[in-house]
């Protein structure tokens, strides 16, 4: 197996892992509004929380960022909280410029608090010196790209078969999955380590 599909399989196998979820909750909370016709801008949202995530790795990795992980992971839900919270007062994602410049710089902190999560456990799979890491990093970026497209792909299949098929409205998709992460993203905060420590 090449070095590339080792760190594409593991960006892939990041997002798309029952054990650790909060990835997958994310992108549904972030996707949930939107139909194939805004398949570019949420693309580029996707793209957004990518950078992020990437920007914290490579922080991380040289030693230049360490914030405490039980503050980072007691973060993360929140993330996922405020997505999903933030959908219940805005089933109609807005084009204005000023709101999409809102939604890429919340994306792209998101992206980092994400990566931050993760970066302890990445930095011990990178061998060797800094420049070293430069490839693994990006590699590891696409594969996480490629995951979050496929997430992406299939909320806007679901939610499609849910307006076609069963004669759901925008509004009332956008609420069932909004309640269902909110029902599930609340028991992750509540039984986090930095509360527990407070």
């Amino acid at each position: 197996m090449s070095e590339f599909t080792v760190y594409f399989t593991v960006g892939l196998k990041h997002v798309l892992n029952t054990q650790a979820y909060d990835h997958v909750l994310f992108l549904m909370a972030l996707s949930a509004g939107y139909a194939f016709k805004d398949w570019k801008r949420l693309l580029l949202l996707v793209s957004v929380f990518t950078l992020g995530h990437t920007l914290a790795l490579f922080l991380s990795v040289f030693g230049w960022l360490s914030i405490d992980s039980t503050l980072v992971e007691f973060c993360i839900p929140l993330t996922i909280l405020f997505t999903a919270v933030t959908n219940f007062f805005s089933f109609k994602k807005s084009n204005g410029k000023q709101m999409m410049m809102v939604g890429f710089v919340v994306t792209l902190l998101f992206g980092l608090i994400h990566g931050l999560g993760f970066s302890n456990y990445f930095k011990a799979l990178l061998p060797g010196t800094t420049s070293d890491k430069i490839f693994p990093l990006l590699e590891f970026a696409l594969g996480i790209e490629g995951a979050q497209a496929t997430v992406v792909l299939t909320m806007l299949i679901l939610s499609y078969i849910a307006r076609t098929f069963f004669k759901c409205s925008n509004r009332d998709f956008v609420m069932v999955i909004s309640a269902f992460i909110v029902g599930v993203t609340l028991p992750m905060i509540l039984s986090s380590e930095f509360l527990k420590n407070l």
